[in-house]
């Protein structure tokens, strides 16, 4: 019985709690200049630069605040990224 608590603790709490916080990880290594994003304390901006532990955020014309990014909570929009050419393109390129 104790065994069967366990695993149902597993499946609704912890796994889906894993699946999130991988979620944000990955959401927030994607994160590249243009981006415009929404931080834990409900800030608006602009990302305008990114460094390995920090992101830098534009709030209004002329004034950047520089945050954690575990801070970002949500990416709003994304900026335009030139699309990366297919496996089969690049290796026709090649030859």
């Amino acid at each position: 019985m104790i065994a069967l608590l366990f695993g149902v603790m597993y499946f609704m709490m912890i796994r889906p709690q894993q699946k999130r916080r991988r979620e944000a990880e990955a959401m927030q290594s994607a994160l590249a200049p243009g981006d415009e994003v929404v931080t834990i304390g409900g800030l608006y901006g602009t990302v305008t630069g990114v460094d390995d532990d920090t992101v830098l955020l534009e709030v209004a014309p002329g004034v950047q605040t520089r945050y954690a990014r575990p801070a970002i909570a949500r990416v709003v929009s994304q900026a335009e990224r030139p699309a990366e050419p297919a496996a089969e393109d690049a290796d026709a390129v090649k030859e």
